[in-house]
């Protein structure tokens, strides 16, 4: 291997990393925080609360709520067809994540979980990944489970939690790729691109609240003591 080479081969990790890192940072800040007119997750939790009388009800309406905003993301970043396939594609990967983030986010404020705290946003994150979340955590030390409870009690050092969002951003940056080759023909074709992409959206979508409302279920007394720390 020529020294160029070497250097280039060398330079694709850090690159990679780089991506990966920029990316959860990208979808906790506005997933999580709220941007401008987007709401954060805690207030889209608290407008849910307000009109829905048990939690489980407020999470469901979260849900439905973003399932809507999920397929016309979908719809809209579609409708162009091949010649805006190089734009629309990114802009729908990042705004469904963006909305998969701030619903699962929403539906642990519902649930008692404090989305400010670090360990809670890994676990949304972690949410995104479904099974792939067991292979992170394994890698960071932690330990894995169906559910997310012991990652959110503890007190996990910001190294480790910085390894778990790492290696999140760098599966979807995988998906990112292999979900835009996969669904490349049907998206190149206008109007129908529009179509696929709600739908293919809306089904993934369901899938991580689903998993989401497995990993992060209401939180027992204790359990919401030990996450929001000694008084």
């Amino acid at each position: 291997m020529s020294r160029h080479e070497k250097k280039s081969s060398e330079a694709e990790p850090s690159a990679l990393e780089q991506r990966s890192v920029d990316l959860v940072t990208r979808l906790l800040k506005v997933g999580i925080d709220g941007l401008g007119p987007f709401d954060s997750a805690a207030e889209v939790a608290r407008a849910a609360r307000a009109e829905h009388p048990s939690t489980e009800s407020a999470v469901h309406a979260v849900v439905r709520q973003h399932s809507r905003l999920v397929a016309g993301n979908g719809f809209v970043t579609g409708l162009g067809g091949l010649l805006t396939l190089p734009v629309a594609l990114p802009a729908n990967v990042f705004g469904f994540h963006v909305l998969a983030v701030r619903a699962v986010a929403a539906i642990a404020e519902l649930r008692g979980y404090d989305t400010t705290k670090p360990e809670v946003r890994s676990a949304v994150l972690l949410t995104l990944i479904g099974a792939d979340a067991t292979d992170v955590l394994k890698s960071a030390g932690l330990p894995t489970g169906g559910r997310l409870v012991a990652l959110v009690t503890s007190r996990v050092p910001r190294p480790v939690l910085m390894l778990v969002n790492k290696g999140v951003g760098f599966r979807l940056v995988a998906k990112f790729g292999a979900r835009g080759l996969l669904r490349l023909p049907q998206r190149a074709l206008p109007v129908v691109g529009g179509a696929v992409g709600a739908g293919a959206d809306t089904v993934m979508f369901r899938r991580i609240t689903k998993n989401a409302e497995h990993a992060l279920p209401p939180l027992t007394a204790g359990a919401a003591q030990a996450v929001q720390g000694p008084a």
